[in-house]
């Protein structure tokens, strides 16, 4: 199974980009913004971390390529900042050291990468978070910033400055969210929602439901509450969806990986019979559920695969009907990898098929093409991973390619 890119938080490595976009060396933030005043351009600055994926990515794949090296090096000054210290870190990354905390702790980053633009002065008025899978994304992405009807941080001087009309606080939470800024994001979403008199709308309860993250935001109550009203709009077992995965998040998680240990495997069992009961008192109606997805996940992660297969199955057989394409085909995946037992892998193929029924992602077809392979069905396997190829990025195809070509030869593609 191919994992998309996406904005991650925890992989260790980091590559300056070496062509590309002209990234300034040996000039501090003051340097810096004066150049930017003097030749009447915007600043760009990268704000990465060494342990982050996609910056790397970003830096390797995106940075240096002709179409984004093209616009940012004719409309800004760019500058990498790294916010975090490593031992092997230079001079000038040292320099920086005190500019990044103070820049991390102004604009409160804590997502990798967070890009900033600064006007020509060194003013703060646009903001953009997370890695973009192709240059082209990215130019577009990066061409809101010169329209400050689209700029994050000027939009939020309207706010700051008094501007409240129910529209634009709603369009502006939303805009923080997607800019990561989420203490300002809970803050303008709760004066949105003081203007309004109805919560069960469908555009209300779809901003609440973005906006309800933990057991004290104000959607939590409805959806915990008043599922059926909320569902009746929403659709059936979102509510309960919601609930459950802030359970998890809160009351479950914090339990069953409670300790830090150096190797997974290494991983206590918990006392689910314990942690059942104390939920079953807290959320009656939810707590069966996360038991069971908690128990996939805790088997998942140890990884412990004799006892995954039958918590994974239980849990399908009982709430499988919610699972969405991705968690279909983690779950396929995962017992296609590790499980021998036929009728397991065969449960598995249902759930793979069921994946790429909702969302033929290149990746999902390749779980699904594996399954049928491992359960001797070749030529389907072939003409599925075929599909998958063909669907695939140019960069990722070479992966497809040998897949097929173990199949035609008879090879295993799993452990």
């Amino acid at each position: 199974m191919k994992k998309l890119l996406t904005l991650f938080l925890l992989l260790p490595f980091f590559t300056m980009a070496q062509e590309g976009v002209n990234f300034e060396q040996n000039l501090s933030w003051q340097q810096i913004q004066a150049k930017a005043k003097a030749e009447h351009k915007m600043i760009f600055m990268d704000c990465f971390t060494t342990w982050c994926g996609p910056c790397r990515y970003m830096s390797t794949t995106i940075f240096p390529q002709k179409v984004v090296a093209d616009l940012m090096n004719e409309k800004f000054i760019n500058v990498k900042v790294q916010l975090d210290t490593t031992d092997a870190d230079n001079e000038e990354v040292k320099s920086w050291y005190q500019t990044g905390h103070d820049l991390a702790a102004q604009y409160d980053i804590r997502a990798y990468p967070t890009y900033l633009f600064f006007d020509e002065n060194g003013k703060a008025v646009h903001r953009m978070v997370g890695s973009t899978q192709t240059g082209e994304d990215f130019v577009s992405r990066v061409k809101t910033a010169f329209d400050p009807s689209k700029q994050y941080y000027t939009l939020l001087d309207e706010y700051k400055a008094g501007k409240n009309d129910p529209h634009f606080l709603m369009s502006l939470a939303n805009a923080a969210q997607d800019a990561y800024d989420m203490k300002q994001a809970n803050k303008i979403a709760a004066a949105y929602l003081a203007t309004q008199t109805d919560l069960y709308t469908k555009d209300n309860l779809e901003f609440i439901k973005n906006f309800t993250q933990s057991s004290k935001d104000k959607g939590f109550d409805i959806f915990l509450h008043h599922a059926d009203k909320a569902d009746a709009i929403l659709g059936a077992g979102t509510s309960a969806d919601i609930v459950t995965n802030i359970i998890l998040r809160e009351d479950i998680y914090p339990v069953v990986f409670a300790k830090r240990i150096d190797n997974s495997k290494d991983l206590p069992e918990p006392d689910w019979s314990a942690l059942t009961t104390n939920l079953e008192k807290k959320y009656p109606a939810n707590a069966k559920e996360a038991i069971s997805y908690a128990q996939v996940i805790y088997y998942e992660n140890k990884p412990d695969w004799e006892k995954f297969a039958p918590a994974v199955v239980s849990y399908m057989k009982a709430y499988g009907s919610k699972a969405n394409s991705s968690q279909l085909n983690d779950f396929a995946w995962n017992i296609f990898l590790n499980c021998n037992d036929m009728a397991c892998v065969q449960q598995a193929l249902e759930w793979s098929k069921r994946s790429i029924d909702q969302n033929q992602e290149p990746a999902f077809m390749d779980t699904y093409a594996n399954i049928l392979y491992k359960l001797g069905r070749k030529d389907e396997a072939l003409v599925w991973e075929n599909k998958a190829m063909t669907a695939a990025p140019e960069n990722e195809k070479k992966g497809y390619q040998e897949t097929i070509d173990k199949m035609k030869s008879g090879e295993k593609t799993w452990n």
